[in-house]
């Protein structure tokens, strides 16, 4: 799996690499990190993903793919170490900005998708469609904002605890239900070789509320390479007895723009 997830997303940078050489209205990042321990604690963690902005003369167009996997040596009930998937996380996201005449300002369509072995929820997939506007603007720094309705679908785990209103488990089953959706999004250019980035979302339902975030410094290597410190933090208002409502990861990984 870790080899399967490394040469997806190498072949992915090759191929928007090549892509972005030719069409100039691209804009092509690729992450990448990982952590392998071993010894008294043997440990291995794979990040990466890909992001491509495609600017347009209406639209600004943003599709993202972001994978992570991690495994530890663990002992198991016979006190024999053996080694176990502890982390899987897969997301894709489709966004499209249509510019209005107004500065800054556009319409948004918005689909994403996220596989998580490991999460509250074992998949879920959102549809949206809002309004967004930046409402900071200065050449070191701006703030966007975006709001608008939307539906989710998702799937409890096979092994949730949960049971609907009259007791039935809900492991394994599917529901769909209408939400509101927020997003900010901040940008600060600390300096020529320094980037803070900081993004805030929330999927509002009846069902249950989600809010994410992520915080990053970007240090600039050379003229295509970056150093990303980041540090994420997922919140689920509503999960079964044996889940934790918050997820949170810090990351090290290396960024390389095209």
């Amino acid at each position: 799996m870790k080899l399967k997830l490394l040469s997806i997303l190498v072949a992915a940078s090759a191929a928007t690499n090549a892509f972005a050489e030719d069409t100039k209205t691209w804009e092509v990042t690729s992450e990448l990190g990982a952590i392998i321990t071993s010894g008294n604690t043997e440990t291995t963690t794979l990040k990466g993903g890909i992001k491509a902005l495609h600017n347009l003369e209406s639209w600004n167009n943003e599709y993202k793919i972001n994978g992570l996997y991690k495994e530890d040596d663990v002992e198991n009930d016979a006190g024999i170490k053996e080694t176990q998937r502890t982390n899987e996380k897969y997301s894709l996201s489709v966004q499209g900005n249509y510019k209005l005449n107004e500065e800054h300002a556009h319409l948004y369509v918005y689909g994403s998708h996220v596989s998580d072995y490991f999460g509250a929820y074992r998949s879920e997939s959102v549809i949206s469609a809002g309004y967004g506007q930046r409402l900071l603007d200065r050449s070191d720094m701006w703030l966007n904002a975006e709001i608008g309705p939307g539906y989710k679908y998702f799937q409890y785990p096979d092994t949730s605890t949960e049971v609907d209103e009259n007791g039935n488990s809900l492991a394994g089953e599917r529901e769909g239900e209408v939400i509101a959706l927020g997003k900010l999004d901040y940008n600060w250019q600390i300096s020529d070789n320094a980037k803070l980035t900081q993004l805030v979302s929330v999927e509002y339902g009846d069902t249950n509320t989600k809010t994410r975030s992520e915080t990053a410094l970007l240090a600039k290597i050379n003229g295509s390479l970056q150093m990303k410190v980041a540090y994420n933090i997922t919140n689920n208002s509503v999960v079964a007895d044996d889940k934790e409502s918050t997820d949170t990861e810090t990351s090290l990984t290396l960024v390389y723009s095209f």
